[in-house]
């Protein structure tokens, strides 16, 4: 058995994590934690933590299963380069599994978006979309940060300056190495990605459209079951999915 703390349990996600857990064989929801709770008092009775929370939390509840010997499962995202580097100084204490997405469905997509690049080349044009629904804080998501990152990766440019957020104005002709990023917001969009690889003549297209939470929440429990009992270190749904 599998014993879970949710942290963020009172989001969208927490809610979700909390409904699913209930279905799955060999997990157990021991506690839910929220805004204002202890989380340290309850972690001695737990194997992991699922973080859904805020980007500046998540820090803390690294410091917290570090401290305790916990695994850590983090779906929250919009950090800060300085929040990342204070998550990732726990890694060697801890097993941790932090991915933006944790939807099968969409690390497939990060997978068929490196092949699409690598197979495609330089003389295709690229671009990512992404739609959330108006509640979402942060822009671009986590899952578009992602696959910018690995379109960066390869094309080997430095995103900070090929990354064109939306187009205003006369901003010229496109250039060859810049890679465009479209942040929509409305509605109660669960999350859209589109990558789009555009050449003279002709345009492909990969696309995830998620249309409930479940699959988020299913990967993450999964996640959960799969990191308790690894070695200390970074791991990401890549490597749960077994796809590295």
């Amino acid at each position: 058995m599998t014993r879970l703390i949710i942290n963020g349990s009172k989001g969208r996600m927490g809610q979700a994590l909390i409904a699913c857990a209930a279905r799955i064989p060999g997990l157990q929801v021991i506690a839910t934690v929220d805004q204002g709770d202890d989380l340290r008092v309850i972690l001695p009775q737990a194997d992991a933590v699922i973080d859904f929370s805020f980007h500046d939390a998540t820090a803390g509840v690294a410091a917290a299963c570090a401290a305790a010997g916990k695994a850590l499962v983090i779906g929250t995202t919009g950090h800060s380069e300085t929040e990342k580097a204070a998550i990732r100084a726990h890694a060697p204490k801890v097993p941790m599994v932090w991915a933006s997405n944790y939807s099968t469905g969409v690390n497939t997509l990060f997978w068929l978006t490196r092949k699409a690049a690598e197979i495609l080349g330089p003389s295709f044009d690229l671009e990512v979309v992404e739609m959330h629904h108006r509640l979402k804080k942060d822009a671009p998501s986590g899952t578009a940060t992602t696959l910018l990152e690995i379109l960066g990766e390869v094309r080997e440019v430095q995103l900070a300056e090929a990354l064109r957020h939306g187009r205003h104005g006369i901003v010229g002709e496109r250039t060859d190495s810049e890679i465009g990023i479209h942040a929509i917001r409305g509605g109660d969009v669960v999350g859209d990605h589109t990558v789009i690889f555009a050449a003279n003549g002709e345009r492909v297209e990969l696309t995830h459209k998620a249309s409930n939470r479940d699959t988020f929440a299913n990967g993450a429990l999964r996640a959960a079951q799969w990191v308790v009992g690894r070695a200390p270190g970074i791991y990401d749904m890549q490597d749960v999915l077994g796809l590295k």
